[in-house]
Parts: structure tokens; C-alpha cells; sequence
């Protein structure tokens, strides 16, 4: 079965990766403030309610200092989890499946969901307004990691436009996530899909062309959401809690809030770019519904997700709703804390 054996990732040294990644949390903090280790798959503007939340003092407010690190992939996010090396992941929940029908005792439960569309855009290097799938056959396409949400959104987006991700192109997966915006500027695919505000930042430069956005495409599924093991939930109810209602407080300043007044927000945790490519990107996200405005998983989503994920070849066994999503602390959210 093509599935990546996280238990393996688990015993590689994390913390050498995610030090690399640091993006908050080396200053002085509040004594007063409970510190939180979250670890996220990439820094994207596809995350707005996260930053939100860190920007607007929700999580402060809440009695939370965040430490943020990247672990540049989903991968790299899980593998910190199940080692301890961090407390909180987020990526695509695909990973919570693949350790669940791993066996793992202690394995991680899902309990925020934050996106719900493929925030991937598709880059060409050239000029496209008048772009359809058909043109992707026989063409070479870096997509991501295999057996990542990203490629099998991607797949599945294909497959629901007529083409064959088998036979009628060529799928590269062997540049690693963070590095793919560089392997495409150095030559290498016709095609690369690429998250925002990297996406924006190539096209304004003239060295790629945003050509279709992946989740409009894919249609809806839940494509990052946040994670804990079972032990760090059972042992720190609260800490998951007051996480949660942080995080539904900032997705519905998000859903109120034009993408001019996200992007101004957020312009801290994306400094070198751009503030008129931030807004971009947000009303971009906004328009394909990709931000959740509230945090808990709906079982009919889980299920296309594991039908995205069989179609594409890393799913045997569906695991059950119930034992890998946790919807107590959302739905507490949603219910005033």
C-alpha cells in the first residue's frame, strides 16, 4: 500500500527541522500565559483565521501564548507530534487517518477543522485566459508530496474533468513542498500548484501565470485542520478548549470582514509581502469558500475525503468518523465556550 509509515517519521529527530522553522514565540511572554507548541504545515495566507486569531490577542485573551513553527510539510508536522516534540499539528487530516489505521494507541484526533477547499492555485509560464484542463495533457505538473491532501485534491480534480492522472500526464512528486516554487523558477514542469501568497508573488514578478484555482475544481473537502494525540487532549482538555474558541472567534471576524481588512491584519506575519498581493489572495480564498467559519468537522466531509484519498491509491481501509474526529471542543466553541 502506498502510505507513508509515519511511525518511522516519528523516530527521526524533529526538532532540528521545526528550530529551522520558528516563526514565533522566541520573545519574552506573559508568565500568566499557558505556552501552546503548534506546529503548522506551511506559512500561508490560506490560514488567515489562524493568524487572525494570533494578531487580534484571541489566543492571549484566552489564557494561550502560541509558539509557531513551520514543519514545511505534512509529513514533518506529524512526525513532531507523535514524537512530543510539539503539541498542536496542522495540516491535512489525512494524517490523523494514516496513524489511526496504523494501529497507534495513543494516535492524534482531529478537533478543528479551518479549511474546506484546496487552497492550491495551478501556475503556468505563460499567459492563460483562456485555460481548460484538456490542456494539462501530456504535460509535466509538480503537484506536491504523493499521499498528501494537496496531490490528492489535485488527482481528484483531474479525474473530475475527464483526465486520467495515470496515463494522460506526468505527476512529479519528487520535489519536496517547500521547495517546489524554486524547482519550478529553475526550469523544471510546465505546471506547478502553488499556495498564496507565493502563487500572487510569482505572477506579479512575470515569472508565472495563475491559471485555475484547485478547490474550485475539487469541490469541497476538509483540507487542514488541527490535531492533537489522545494523551495531550485527555491531559489538557482546557489548553484544546480555549485553543478552539480562539480559533471560531477569529473565523468569524474572517467571514465578517472584507479581504482588505484580513489582509491588514495579517501584514505582520507575512512581512516581505506584498499588502495589495495579500488582500488578492484572501478575496481569491474568499471567493472559492475556502475559510470554514466555524471549527467543527462534518461526517459527510470526512467521507469525501477518504473517497479522495482511495481514488488516489493511499487509502485501503476508511477509518471511522467517530474515532479520528473530536467535535466536543468545536462544538462547545459554537456553543459560547
Amino acid at each position: 500500500m502506498a502510505m507513508t509509515n509515519w511511525k518511522r517519521l516519528a523516530a527521526l529527530a524533529a526538532c532540528g527541522a521545526l528550530a529551522a522553522g520558528l516563526l514565533a514565540g522566541c520573545g519574552r511572554q506573559d508568565s500568566r500565559l499557558q505556552t501552546v507548541r503548534l506546529c503548522e504545515v506551511t506559512h500561508s495566507i490560506f490560514y488567515a483565521p489562524q493568524y487572525v486569531a494570533m494578531e487580534l490577542g484571541y489566543f492571549e485573551e484566552e489564557g494561550l501564548a502560541v509558539e509557531l513553527s513551520n514543519g514545511g510539510g505534512a509529513d514533518k508536522v506529524m512526525s513532531a507530534v507523535l514524537s512530543d516534540n510539539i503539541d498542536i499539528g496542522f495540516s491535512g487530516p489525512e494524517a490523523c487517518i494514516y496513524v489511526y489505521n496504523e494501529g497507534q494507541e495513543d494516535y492524534p484526533r482531529v478537533f478543528a477543522q479551518v479549511t474546506r477547499r484546496d487552497g492550491s492555485l495551478l501556475v503556468a509560464r505563460q499567459p492563460d485566459e483562456d485555460f481548460s484542463w484538456d490542456k494539462l495533457k501530456g504535460t509535466h505538473v509538480l503537484p506536491g508530496r504523493k499521499g498528501g491532501v494537496p496531490y490528492m485534491a489535485f488527482e481528484y480534480a483531474l479525474r473530475r474533468n475527464g483526465i486520467d492522472p495515470q496515463t494522460d500526464l506526468y505527476l512529479d512528486h519528487s520535489i519536496q513542498f517547500d521547495n517546489m516554487a524554486g524547482a519550478f523558477l529553475g526550469g523544471t514542469g510546465d505546471y506547478v500548484t502553488l499556495f498564496e501568497p507565493t502563487a500572487s508573488s510569482l505572477q506579479a514578478e512575470g515569472r508565472g501565470y495563475i491559471v485555475a484555482a484547485v478547490g474550485d475544481a475539487a469541490g469541497e473537502i476538509p483540507y487542514t485542520a488541527y490535531y492533537a494525540k489522545q494523551s495531550y487532549m485527555d491531559a489538557h482538555p482546557d489548553v484544546i478548549q480555549k485553543f478552539t474558541n480562539a480559533l471560531y472567534r477569529a473565523q468569524q471576524w474572517v467571514d465578517a470582514h472584507t479581504a482588505a481588512e484580513v489582509a491588514r491584519v495579517v501584514a505582520p506575519q507575512f512581512a516581505d509581502t506584498d499588502p495589495a498581493l495579500l488582500e488578492s489572495a484572501v478575496q481569491s480564498y474568499k471567493d472559492i469558500g475556502a475559510y470554514c467559519t466555524a471549527p467543527a468537522m462534518s461526517e459527510e466531509s470526512f467521507s469525501r475525503l477518504q473517497e479522495v484519498m482511495t481514488q488516489a491509491g493511499e487509502l485501503e481501509q476508511t477509518a471511522p468518523f467517530a474515532d479520528v474526529v473530536d467535535n466536543t471542543f468545536a462544538e462547545n466553541a459554537q456553543n459560547g465556550g
